[in-house]
């Protein structure tokens, strides 16, 4: 395994191949707050791309140019900050994309661990660290243990989408899935533009509790 570093960009010459796993650090968890800074990438061949960006940064002409490309399907673990933070960064919204966590909400419904490190151990025996999951990326040099906790988050997500498919397909769920990717980006954009507390699909909206809307509802102020 070998871990790519780059600064601001791709290189012109690195093809990924169609199907490329995504995973983005940034200086907190608020994708309107905190900025974008590390995306980290990988073709499922073992092999890992890192890309700093610097503070301030709104253009990365390749790395955009694949997250658009709608003939690569991008992977994520919990897709809607990543894009999120992505299109708050450089202005655009990557599709097509498939997430794990959503996969994996669909399909394993008899748990409600969705973390990363639960299904890599779960599905695929893996155990990873996430120890460098809060430390500073926004720093101009990344530690050698920032680097490689970096790669582990796009490492395995070829396999673990092989085996959540297994799973969606064997229990018909895999339609139910593919729809909620395709919303997925959108969802992102309402977050980067307000609507990050609000169910835009739920009723009151957060607003009212149950027991007011009941009352409300009895004596025929709502519907």
């Amino acid at each position: 395994m070998t871990n790519f570093t780059y600064s601001k960009d791709l290189p012109d010459s690195l093809d990924l191949g169609k199907i490329v796993a995504v995973d983005c650090e940034s200086m907190g968890l608020n994708p309107v707050r905190d900025r974008l800074c590390v995306v980290q990438l990988s073709s499922g061949d073992g092999h890992t791309h890192i890309v700093q960006i610097e503070k301030g940064q709104k253009k990365a002409q390749n790395l955009t140019r694949l997250l658009k490309n709608r003939n690569v399907l991008k992977l994520f673990h919990f897709g809607r900050f990543d894009i999120a933070i992505l299109y708050s960064t450089f202005g655009l919204l990557a599709s097509p994309v498939y997430c794990t966590k959503i996969a994996s909400k669909i399909a394993r419904t008899y748990t409600d661990r969705h973390g990363l490190k639960n299904l890599l151990t779960e599905l695929l025996e893996i155990d990873i660290s996430k120890q460098q999951q809060s430390s500073d990326w926004g720093a101009k040099t990344l530690t050698k243990a920032q680097i490689e906790y970096a790669a582990t988050d796009v490492l395995h997500l070829h396999a673990l989408r092989e085996k959540l498919n297994e799973m969606l397909e064997r229990e018909n769920r895999a339609n139910l899935a593919n729809e909620c990717f395709k919303f997925l980006p959108f969802r992102a954009a309402l977050d980067i533009k307000g609507w990050n507390d609000i169910d835009v699909f739920e009723h009151y909206n957060g607003f009212i509790n149950d027991q007011v809307a009941n009352q409300l509802f009895k004596y025929g102020f709502l519907p």
